[in-house]
């Protein structure tokens, strides 16, 4: 899909080094589970072989990697599999569940919740987030209190569309799903993503909207 491909969203993928690799095809394909290049896939033999430079820990029968230059703080809640890369900051009180891939210098901010997502170099979610489902690109900033939700109401499978127009696009096939930063994206506090948003590189939204669709890239949401 035009302005959704992950060349576009994610130029400088390439350079990082401790990212997942993404399947050919739309970029929401590795939030599938059923893929064969999936997140859940990738994080399943990464957490099993993966051991230079990381701390490996289990609990309740699943693990997880914590390079050893990452910091956690304390009341910290891990449940794997999960990776986290170097230099990432973790801060009090967060909730990482399964199938997070967090990469070298990201931040998960105090009470933030990150599940089954990937935050790709550089990216944060500093304060009281929840990222369910999503990408965020590198150097992506979401404000206090966003959230990128990721189910419909209804159950059903989430819906592409066109975030002027409300036209519809592509169904995605997944039933959850929430949202796909691209590079540099900036969030206002309490935005609210609905499920199946993709916000071009250099896109951004302004404090308290919902932003729905695909958005293009250098576009501002401001109502």
């Amino acid at each position: 899909m035009r302005g959704a491909d992950v060349s576009d969203l994610f130029p400088s993928l390439s350079n990082a080094e401790d990212a997942p690799n993404f399947p050919k095809g739309p970029v929401w394909e590795i939030l599938n589970p059923s893929s064969n290049f999936s997140l859940k896939s990738q994080l399943d033999e990464m957490v099993e072989n993966k051991k230079v430079n990381f701390e490996r820990y289990k609990k309740d029968g699943s693990a997880f990697l914590i390079h050893y230059s990452a910091k956690v703080g304390k009341g910290v809640v891990i449940e794997g599999p999960t990776y986290i890369g170097p230099n990432v900051v973790i801060r009090p009180g967060a909730y990482i569940r399964p199938y997070s891939w967090i990469c070298d210098g990201s931040v998960v901010g105090h009470c933030s919740e990150v599940k089954h997502s990937i935050l790709l170099p550089n990216s944060k979610a500093p304060h009281f987030n929840y990222v369910g489902d999503s990408i965020l690109g590198s150097g992506v900033n979401i404000g206090a209190g966003c959230k990128l939700s990721n189910l419909r109401n209804d159950g059903r499978n989430i819906l592409i569309r066109d975030g002027e127009t409300g036209e519809l696009l592509e169904d995605s096939g997944l039933r959850k799903f929430g949202a796909i930063l691209g590079e540099g994206v900036q969030l206002g506090c309490n935005v609210v993503t609905n499920p199946g948003t993709i916000m071009g590189k250099e896109s951004g939204a302004w404090p308290n909207v919902t932003v729905s669709g695909l958005i293009k890239s250098g576009q501002t949401v401001k109502e």
